[in-house]
Protein backbone atom coordinates (compact mmCIF):
# COMPACT_ATOMS: atom_id res chain seq x y z
CA UNK A 1 0.00 0.00 0.00
CA UNK A 2 1.25 3.54 -0.99
CA UNK A 3 2.86 5.82 1.64
CA UNK A 4 0.31 8.79 1.89
CA UNK A 5 1.19 11.33 5.05
CA UNK A 6 -0.60 14.10 6.99
CA UNK A 7 2.05 16.56 9.00
CA UNK A 8 -0.50 18.26 11.71
CA UNK A 9 1.28 21.75 12.31
CA UNK A 10 3.04 22.05 9.53
CA UNK A 11 3.94 25.34 9.48
CA UNK A 12 6.02 25.02 13.27
CA UNK A 13 10.03 24.97 13.57
CA UNK A 14 10.01 20.92 12.71
CA UNK A 15 7.19 20.83 10.75
CA UNK A 16 7.85 23.06 8.02
CA UNK A 17 11.62 21.37 7.22
CA UNK A 18 10.13 17.85 7.89
CA UNK A 19 7.35 18.52 5.41
CA UNK A 20 9.82 19.38 2.68
CA UNK A 21 12.26 16.35 3.27
CA UNK A 22 8.95 13.67 3.27
CA UNK A 23 8.18 15.01 -0.20
CA UNK A 24 11.34 14.85 -1.52
CA UNK A 25 11.21 11.50 -0.31
CA UNK A 26 7.68 9.93 -0.85
CA UNK A 27 6.51 12.32 -4.03
CA UNK A 28 4.59 15.93 -3.25
CA UNK A 29 1.10 14.61 -3.86
CA UNK A 30 1.75 11.82 -1.20
CA UNK A 31 2.88 14.42 1.63
CA UNK A 32 -0.71 16.66 2.85
CA UNK A 33 1.00 19.45 5.16
CA UNK A 34 -1.49 21.08 7.65
CA UNK A 35 -1.97 23.48 10.38
CA UNK A 36 -4.65 26.40 12.05
CA UNK A 37 -4.00 28.46 9.84
CA UNK A 38 -2.50 29.50 6.78
CA UNK A 39 0.82 31.61 6.62
CA UNK A 40 3.79 32.68 4.37
CA UNK A 41 5.81 29.29 4.82
CA UNK A 42 6.82 27.04 1.86
CA UNK A 43 4.86 24.43 2.66
CA UNK A 44 1.50 26.01 1.14
CA UNK A 45 3.41 26.53 -1.82
CA UNK A 46 5.33 23.29 -2.79
CA UNK A 47 2.34 20.57 -2.35
CA UNK A 48 -1.13 20.14 -0.86
CA UNK A 49 -2.39 21.89 2.23
CA UNK A 50 -5.18 21.44 4.45
CA UNK A 51 -6.56 24.04 7.23
CA UNK A 52 -6.87 21.63 10.30
CA UNK A 53 -7.31 22.49 14.01
CA UNK A 54 -5.42 19.94 15.70
CA UNK A 55 -7.72 19.44 18.74
CA UNK A 56 -10.71 18.70 16.22
CA UNK A 57 -11.14 15.07 16.25
CA UNK A 58 -13.45 15.59 12.88
CA UNK A 59 -11.33 17.75 11.08
CA UNK A 60 -8.38 15.64 11.75
CA UNK A 61 -10.59 12.26 10.81
CA UNK A 62 -12.43 13.93 7.37
CA UNK A 63 -8.61 14.87 6.56
CA UNK A 64 -7.46 11.25 6.68
CA UNK A 65 -10.62 10.25 5.14
CA UNK A 66 -10.16 12.52 2.18
CA UNK A 67 -6.51 11.79 1.50
CA UNK A 68 -6.39 8.61 2.24
CA UNK A 69 -3.77 9.02 4.63
CA UNK A 70 -1.70 6.05 6.40
CA UNK A 71 0.92 7.86 8.63
CA UNK A 72 0.36 10.74 10.51
CA UNK A 73 3.37 13.35 12.19
CA UNK A 74 1.52 15.15 15.02
CA UNK A 75 4.12 18.26 15.17
CA UNK A 76 1.51 20.51 16.89
CA UNK A 77 2.39 21.72 20.53
CA UNK A 78 2.88 24.63 22.53
CA UNK A 79 6.38 24.93 23.49
CA UNK A 80 8.18 24.88 26.86
CA UNK A 81 8.18 28.59 27.34
CA UNK A 82 5.65 29.60 25.65
CA UNK A 83 3.41 26.32 27.38
CA UNK A 84 4.49 28.18 31.12
CA UNK A 85 2.44 31.28 30.19
CA UNK A 86 -0.76 29.57 29.10
CA UNK A 87 -0.17 26.03 30.80
CA UNK A 88 -4.16 24.88 29.97
CA UNK A 89 -4.41 25.64 26.58
CA UNK A 90 -0.67 23.97 26.43
CA UNK A 91 -2.66 20.76 27.96
CA UNK A 92 -5.29 20.61 26.10
CA UNK A 93 -3.55 21.07 22.75
CA UNK A 94 -0.98 18.58 23.19
CA UNK A 95 -3.00 16.38 24.96
CA UNK A 96 -6.35 16.32 23.14
CA UNK A 97 -4.39 15.76 19.74
CA UNK A 98 -2.45 12.66 20.74
CA UNK A 99 -5.81 11.26 21.75
CA UNK A 100 -7.51 11.91 18.36
CA UNK A 101 -4.64 10.30 16.56
CA UNK A 102 -4.22 7.31 18.46
CA UNK A 103 -8.46 6.44 18.66
CA UNK A 104 -7.98 6.75 14.40
CA UNK A 105 -5.19 4.50 14.41
CA UNK A 106 -6.76 2.21 17.05
CA UNK A 107 -9.69 2.39 14.84
CA UNK A 108 -7.77 1.31 11.98
CA UNK A 109 -7.93 4.55 10.28
CA UNK A 110 -4.40 5.09 10.14
CA UNK A 111 -1.22 2.87 9.91
CA UNK A 112 1.32 4.52 11.78
CA UNK A 113 2.04 7.86 13.84
CA UNK A 114 5.33 9.83 14.63
CA UNK A 115 4.63 11.75 17.87
CA UNK A 116 7.51 14.06 19.48
CA UNK A 117 8.76 13.68 22.54
CA UNK A 118 11.02 15.88 24.31
CA UNK A 119 13.83 16.15 27.15
CA UNK A 120 11.99 18.14 29.25
CA UNK A 121 10.06 15.12 30.08
CA UNK A 122 12.81 14.74 32.76
CA UNK A 123 12.92 16.83 35.74
CA UNK A 124 15.59 17.70 38.30
CA UNK A 125 15.53 14.75 40.29
CA UNK A 126 16.97 13.16 36.97
CA UNK A 127 20.73 12.56 36.77
CA UNK A 128 21.75 15.02 34.07
CA UNK A 129 25.05 14.01 33.35
CA UNK A 130 24.29 11.25 30.32
CA UNK A 131 20.60 10.71 31.50
CA UNK A 132 19.79 7.29 30.34
CA UNK A 133 16.69 5.70 28.61
CA UNK A 134 14.92 4.62 31.64
CA UNK A 135 15.53 7.05 34.78
CA UNK A 136 13.31 8.76 37.33
CA UNK A 137 11.26 11.73 35.39
CA UNK A 138 9.72 14.28 37.42
CA UNK A 139 8.90 17.66 35.11
CA UNK A 140 8.51 20.45 36.02
CA UNK A 141 6.90 22.16 33.36
CA UNK A 142 3.25 21.81 31.69
CA UNK A 143 5.53 21.26 28.55
CA UNK A 144 6.97 18.37 30.15
CA UNK A 145 3.75 16.76 32.12
CA UNK A 146 1.91 16.97 28.98
CA UNK A 147 5.03 14.59 27.07
CA UNK A 148 5.52 12.32 29.64
CA UNK A 149 1.95 11.80 30.29
CA UNK A 150 2.09 11.40 26.26
CA UNK A 151 4.71 9.04 26.30
CA UNK A 152 2.67 6.90 28.25
CA UNK A 153 -0.24 6.76 26.78
CA UNK A 154 1.73 5.88 23.62
CA UNK A 155 3.16 2.80 25.24
CA UNK A 156 -0.27 2.15 26.26
CA UNK A 157 -1.89 2.21 22.97
CA UNK A 158 0.69 -0.16 21.61
CA UNK A 159 0.31 -2.72 24.65
CA UNK A 160 -3.52 -2.83 24.49
CA UNK A 161 -4.36 -2.23 21.12
CA UNK A 162 -1.38 -2.71 18.66
CA UNK A 163 -1.00 1.11 17.55
CA UNK A 164 1.91 1.30 16.00
CA UNK A 165 3.56 4.85 17.57
CA UNK A 166 6.89 5.87 17.83
CA UNK A 167 8.64 9.19 18.98
CA UNK A 168 12.01 10.35 20.16
CA UNK A 169 12.74 12.88 22.64
CA UNK A 170 14.21 15.82 20.95
CA UNK A 171 16.90 17.82 22.51
CA UNK A 172 16.83 21.64 21.75
CA UNK A 173 17.09 21.81 17.85
CA UNK A 174 18.95 24.87 16.21
CA UNK A 175 17.65 25.69 11.96
CA UNK A 176 18.38 28.72 9.99
CA UNK A 177 15.33 28.48 8.10
CA UNK A 178 12.61 28.81 10.71
CA UNK A 179 12.76 31.30 13.28
CA UNK A 180 12.69 30.07 17.23
CA UNK A 181 8.67 28.64 18.00
CA UNK A 182 9.18 29.74 21.97
CA UNK A 183 11.36 26.93 23.52
CA UNK A 184 13.99 27.55 26.76
CA UNK A 185 16.39 26.27 23.99
CA UNK A 186 15.60 28.94 21.56
CA UNK A 187 18.81 30.96 22.77
CA UNK A 188 20.92 28.87 20.25
CA UNK A 189 19.23 30.08 17.33
CA UNK A 190 18.76 33.53 18.33
CA UNK A 191 22.64 34.08 19.16
CA UNK A 192 23.52 33.40 15.44
CA UNK A 193 21.26 35.96 13.87
CA UNK A 194 22.71 38.31 16.43
CA UNK A 195 26.10 37.46 15.32
CA UNK A 196 25.58 38.71 12.31
CA UNK A 197 22.81 41.43 12.53
CA UNK A 198 24.72 43.05 15.98
CA UNK A 199 27.91 41.05 16.42
CA UNK A 200 26.46 41.16 19.77
CA UNK A 201 23.95 38.64 22.22
CA UNK A 202 22.01 39.27 25.21
CA UNK A 203 21.58 35.66 26.99
CA UNK A 204 18.17 34.79 28.88
CA UNK A 205 20.33 31.51 30.11
CA UNK A 206 23.36 31.78 31.98
CA UNK A 207 26.68 30.94 30.79
CA UNK A 208 27.27 27.57 32.32
CA UNK A 209 23.90 25.98 31.25
CA UNK A 210 24.85 23.05 29.10
CA UNK A 211 21.92 21.35 27.51
CA UNK A 212 21.37 18.68 24.43
CA UNK A 213 21.33 20.33 21.40
CA UNK A 214 20.78 18.93 17.48
CA UNK A 215 20.75 20.79 14.28
CA UNK A 216 18.12 20.49 12.51
CA UNK A 217 18.94 18.43 9.58
CA UNK A 218 19.47 15.36 12.34
CA UNK A 219 16.37 15.70 14.00
CA UNK A 220 15.02 15.56 10.33
CA UNK A 221 16.88 11.91 9.41
CA UNK A 222 16.16 10.62 13.00
CA UNK A 223 12.60 11.58 12.14
CA UNK A 224 12.63 9.88 9.26
CA UNK A 225 14.86 6.91 10.18
CA UNK A 226 12.40 5.95 13.17
CA UNK A 227 9.64 5.92 10.85
CA UNK A 228 11.05 3.84 8.20
CA UNK A 229 12.81 1.36 10.57
CA UNK A 230 10.81 -2.01 10.55
CA UNK A 231 8.81 -2.42 13.18
CA UNK A 232 10.35 -5.11 15.03
CA UNK A 233 13.39 -3.10 15.49
CA UNK A 234 11.10 -0.19 17.68
CA UNK A 235 11.56 -1.57 20.30
CA UNK A 236 10.72 1.38 23.25
CA UNK A 237 7.34 2.37 22.46
CA UNK A 238 7.08 5.32 24.90
CA UNK A 239 10.09 7.45 23.23
CA UNK A 240 13.77 6.83 22.57
CA UNK A 241 16.24 9.56 23.89
CA UNK A 242 18.11 11.25 20.93
CA UNK A 243 21.35 13.16 21.33
CA UNK A 244 23.81 14.83 19.19
CA UNK A 245 25.87 17.79 20.70
CA UNK A 246 25.59 19.31 24.17
CA UNK A 247 26.91 22.67 24.78
CA UNK A 248 26.46 25.80 27.23
CA UNK A 249 26.26 29.35 25.89
CA UNK A 250 29.54 30.25 26.34
CA UNK A 251 31.01 27.54 24.55
CA UNK A 252 28.63 28.41 21.41
CA UNK A 253 29.54 31.99 22.04
CA UNK A 254 33.02 30.99 21.53
CA UNK A 255 32.55 28.73 18.19
CA UNK A 256 30.93 32.00 16.63
CA UNK A 257 33.80 33.71 17.58
CA UNK A 258 36.18 31.76 16.11
CA UNK A 259 34.61 33.16 12.70
CA UNK A 260 33.47 36.68 13.58
CA UNK A 261 35.82 37.72 16.70
CA UNK A 262 34.35 40.52 17.56
CA UNK A 263 31.04 39.16 18.62
CA UNK A 264 30.12 39.40 22.26
CA UNK A 265 27.94 37.88 24.70
CA UNK A 266 26.25 39.07 28.14
CA UNK A 267 24.27 37.24 30.27
CA UNK A 268 20.77 38.48 31.97
CA UNK A 269 18.76 35.11 33.15
CA UNK A 270 15.53 34.83 32.93
CA UNK A 271 12.28 32.57 34.26
CA UNK A 272 13.70 30.12 31.58
CA UNK A 273 16.78 29.36 33.07
CA UNK A 274 14.62 27.36 35.71
CA UNK A 275 13.70 25.51 33.23
CA UNK A 276 17.12 24.91 31.81
CA UNK A 277 18.07 23.88 35.23
CA UNK A 278 15.92 21.08 35.28
CA UNK A 279 16.75 19.43 32.43
CA UNK A 280 19.43 17.09 31.30
CA UNK A 281 23.47 18.53 30.49
CA UNK A 282 23.44 15.28 28.22
CA UNK A 283 21.70 12.21 26.94
CA UNK A 284 22.59 8.31 26.80
CA UNK A 285 20.86 7.21 23.12
CA UNK A 286 22.46 3.79 23.10
CA UNK A 287 18.87 2.73 22.42
CA UNK A 288 18.51 4.47 19.36
CA UNK A 289 21.79 3.93 17.84
CA UNK A 290 21.38 0.10 18.45
CA UNK A 291 17.57 -0.47 17.84
CA UNK A 292 17.26 1.38 14.59
CA UNK A 293 20.78 2.66 14.02
CA UNK A 294 20.53 6.59 14.82
CA UNK A 295 23.97 8.54 14.07
CA UNK A 296 24.38 12.17 13.92
CA UNK A 297 26.54 13.65 11.06
CA UNK A 298 26.55 17.45 13.16
CA UNK A 299 29.15 18.25 15.52
CA UNK A 300 29.09 21.91 16.67
CA UNK A 301 32.06 23.09 14.41
CA UNK A 302 30.10 22.06 11.70
CA UNK A 303 26.56 23.44 12.60
CA UNK A 304 28.48 26.82 13.36
CA UNK A 305 29.89 26.97 9.80
CA UNK A 306 26.18 26.28 8.35
CA UNK A 307 24.33 28.28 10.03
CA UNK A 308 26.16 31.71 9.62
CA UNK A 309 26.95 30.93 6.38
CA UNK A 310 23.06 30.05 5.18
CA UNK A 311 21.93 32.90 7.57
CA UNK A 312 24.57 35.63 6.30
CA UNK A 313 22.62 34.92 2.80
CA UNK A 314 19.28 34.68 4.43
CA UNK A 315 19.60 38.41 6.20
CA UNK A 316 21.06 40.11 3.02
CA UNK A 317 18.24 38.84 1.13
CA UNK A 318 15.94 40.23 3.90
Amino acid sequence: MKTKILIIGACGQIGSELTGKLRDFYGTDNVIASDIRKGEQEVFQTGPFETIDAMSYDQVAQAIEKHQITDVYLMAALLSATAEKNPAFAWDLNMNSLFHVLNLAKDGKIQKIFWPSSIAVFGPTTPRENTPQYTVMEPSTVYGISKQTGERWCEYYHNKFGVDVRSIRYPGLISWTTPPGGGTTDYAVDIYYKAIEDQKYTCFLNEKSALPMMYMDDAIKATMSIMQAPAEQIKIRSSYNLSAISFTPAEIATSIQKRIPEFTIAYEPDFRQAIADSWPASIDDTRAREDWGWKNDFDMEKMTDTMLENLSKKLIVK
